[in-house]
Formats: structure tokens, sequence, C-alpha cells
């Protein structure tokens, strides 16, 4: 029996489903790449909108971890809900909320409203990501074909971070931080277009979500967030009050997991001992991503006087590596498995949070903090890629998806906890304060390079 030639074979007349393909992966990519821009960008644009908005450190926390913290919960359940509703409605949806709250966010004339359409952002975000992989599987079912589908999905959507704060130094400069939000509304509604028809289409599925354990999750991570931001500004009777309502959250989210017929976190996932201490690198990895790209611009244009411009480009040897790098990844843990790049991974993080620590405790020049982005960049971007195979590896059979899922939020977690601690050790308002921030970074890298060290270490054999 012969196949159709693909690119002969249309529907209804019009343009083939496989002739499609390259465009309509091209919309899936950029949609991610937006969703990642507009984690980068707005890095560059701190002091700007702090000036604007009459705003603090922790007002700016909570600018990015308004983003985060709703991001990082939603990706809990947000497979969940594009299996139940059919990955392409979930991944539209996400991209038209996106452009139109993105739109809302360059208007916003309060901190809590920006902070509440941050919020909408992430949401919006967190129902791209799985339902853009849902439908790359769909377009390419061969595992070959899929790959390299998979590959230039990365690439693109990677670029973002290498795009993120030259494109935002650029804007804040020309015409303030409200143009690094309108630079997504054009990019949605290209995706939209390059998105739109039947090649998309995924069926609708019968999964279950739980949302009221769901938002108890985003009230923990909410709550906890606060209370680290609250310590931060010294406001202790705040802290106290968000942490304790934090472990009440927490009491909530354990009993209703526990009854759940479709609970938010996979149970079997957790009781396996290389998931964890993937997911443990994963955290560490997003929390000084993140917690860098909040601390070192107030570091940047305050200490050193650079201009928002000048600070993207400064970014440049943190950022290039995520370009350059994945591909020497892919090859390594292909050979090697995953387990040496994430442990070089973790330790040239390390080593970037020591050097990047010592630049800013002693006021050296751009030279050293250099040094410490470049040892940042090869860092994340040798332990990232390969920790995705190393937890799917590590999960039992026939939770990949979830596997996948849970990473990505716990990465998400790790990125606004990195915030919200790093932001507050920033600012106690000196050089110093930035130094212990990027220390500590470091510290959180090397123990949890340590835990994967252990966690994953081949089991011993004995001999007759």
């Amino acid at each position: 029996m012969t196949t159709p030639h693909p690119t002969l074979t249309g529907t209804r007349g019009g343009p083939s489903r496989a002739g499609r393909r390259p465009l309509t992966l091209l919309g899936i990519s950029l949609g991610y790449f937006m969703v990642l821009l507009d984690m980068t960008v707005l890095s560059v644009a701190e002091p700007d909108l702090a000036t604007s908005l009459h705003t603090s450190i922790a007002g700016l926390q909570w600018v990015t971890t308004g983003y985060t913290v709703v991001f990082g919960a939603s990706l809990l359940s947000a497979g969940a809900v594009a299996d139940r509703h059919g990955a392409h409605r979930v991944f539209r949806a996400g991209v038209a909320a996106f452009g139109l709250a993105s739109l809302l966010s360059a208007l916003a004339p309060t901190l809590g409203l920006l902070v509440a359409l941050r919020a909408v952002l992430g949401a919006a975000g967190a129902a791209c990501v799985p339902a853009s992989m849902a439908i790359i599987a769909r377009l390419y079912p061969g595992q070959a074909e899929r790959a390299r589908a998979v590959s230039a999905w990365a690439a693109i959507s990677g670029a973002a971070v290498a795009a993120g704060p030259i494109a935002g130094g650029a804007l804040v400069d020309l015409a303030g931080w409200r143009a690094i939000f309108l630079i997504n509304v054009p990019v949605a509604a290209l995706v939209l277009t390059l998105t739109a028809g039947r090649a998309v289409r995924c069926p609708r599925g019968d999964r279950r979500t739980d949302w009221t354990a769901q938002l108890a999750a985003c009230a923990v991570l909410a709550l906890l967030t606060d209370a680290v931001i609250a310590a931060g500004s010294r406001s202790w009777g705040h802290a106290a009050v968000s942490g304790t309502a934090t472990a009440l959250a927490a009491a909530v989210f354990a009993a209703l997991e526990r009854r759940s017929a479709a609970p938010v976190l996979n149970r079997a996932l957790l009781r396996n001992a290389g998931v964890r201490a993937g997911l443990a690198a994963g955290a560490a990895v997003n929390f000084t991503l993140n917690g860098n790209l909040f601390v070192l611009p107030l570091l940047l244009q305050r200490h050193h006087h650079l201009s928002a411009s000048a600070s993207g480009l400064a970014f440049l040897p943190l950022t290039l590596p995520f370009v350059l790098n994945p591909p020497v990844t892919g090859r390594i843990t292909a050979r090697f498995g995953p387990r040496p790049p994430i442990l070089t991974g973790m330790t040239l993080l390390t080593a970037g949070g020591v050097a990047l620590g010592w630049a800013a405790w002693t006021q050296a020049g751009y030279g050293p903090l250099a040094i410490g982005l470049l040892l940042t960049g090869f860092g994340v971007s040798f332990a990232l890629p390969a920790l995705v195979s190393a937890v799917i590896a590590a999960a039992p059979e026939g939770t990949a998806g979830a596997a996948g899922g849970l990473l990505n939020a716990v990465r998400q977690t790790g990125a606004t906890i990195g915030v919200a601690t790093m932001g507050a050790l920033a600012g106690l308002g000196t050089v110093t304060g930035s130094a212990y921030a990027l220390l500590l970074a470091a510290l959180v890298c090397a123990a949890t390079g340590i835990l994967f060290a252990r966690g994953t270490a081949p089991a011993k054999t004995t001999g007759a």
C-alpha cells in the first residue's frame, strides 16, 4: 500500500496540513517566544518603572512575582485543561488573553492594577506552554520529525532570553517602561494568524481538573512570596501574618489533595528519588536565573550608572549561551546521559554566583561581572535541557507528560522564591545587599548540585 505524498494531499481544496506545518510551527514557537520575552524584557525596565509608579523594591518584586506565582501554580493543571478542552482552543485563548492583558498593562495607571494584570499574564502564559507541546505532537506524529520540530520550537522560543534585555533596554530608553508590554500585542496577533485553521485542531479529552486544589496551590505560593517580600522590607508583623497564612493554606492544600480524584500533584512522581533530585535542581536554576535578572539591572543602573540600553547589552554574556549552547548539551546528553551536563551546569552556576557576588562586593568594573554572567549563562544552558531528559527518564512509565509539567511548575516556583529572597537582600539598598543576594544564589546551586549528585548516583554493586 502506498502513502500519498504529504504535500499533495489537502483538505477540501485548502492548503495541505503538511504544507502548512512550518508556518504553524513558527506560530506555536512565537507563542512561547512571547511568554519568555515577557519574563526577560521587564528586567531592564525596573528602575524606570519604579520612578514612574513611585514604588519600592517590594513593589517591583510583586510586578515580577505576580506573573511567576500564577504562571508556576497554573502549570500544574494547564496540561489537564489542554487535554480536556482541546489544546488548540486553550493555546489560542491563552495567546489572545496574553495580547490583551499586555495592552492593558501598558496602560496601567497604578502599581496594584499592573500587578493584577501581570497575574492574568501568568495564567495566559501557562495556558500556552503545555498546549503548544500537545499541538506539536499532533502535527508531527513521527518521533524523528517531532524531535526536529521540538528543537526548532526551543531554538526560536529560546531566542527570547537573549533578545529580552536588549529589546527591553532599547524600548525603555526610547519610550519608557510601558513600551515593553506593547511589543507583545503584534506578536500575539501574528501567532493567532499563523495558528488559524484545521492543522492545529486537537480532540477534546476527559481529564478532570480539581480547581479548588489548584486555587489552594496558588494561594500557598502567593502567601509564601508575600511573607518573604514583607520580611525583606522589615515589615515583621506583615511577614508573620503571611507566614501563618501560608502554613494554613498548605494544610488546606494537602487535605484537598488527599481527597481529590484528580490531584494537582502526581504522588507517584514525588515518591521517585530521581524525579525529586531533578525538581530540586530545576528550582535552583530558575531561582538563580530569575533572581539575577531582578537584582543585576538595579546594580547596573544604580551603582554602575548604565542606561537601560547599556544594561540590556551588558546581559549578553548571560543570554548568548542560551542560543549557542543547547545543541552541545543535546549531544552530550545523547552520548553520556543527562547527569554530566546537569552537574557541570550546577558547578558553573555556583562559580558564576561567587564571581558575581565578589564583583558586587568589591565594586569591580564590568569585566568581573561579565565573567560571572558568562559562567551563569553556560550553567543554565547546560543544566536546563538535560534536566528535562533526566526528570522524564526517571519518571514512572506513563507519567512523562505530568513529569514535564511538574518540572516547569517547580522551576517557576523557584523563580518566584528567587526574586522574593534575592530581591529582599538587594532591597537593603547597598551594594553589599546585592552581593549577599548573588552569593545566596551560589549557595543554593552548590547545595542543590550536591543533592542531585547524591540522589542520582549509580547504585553500588557488591561482589559475590
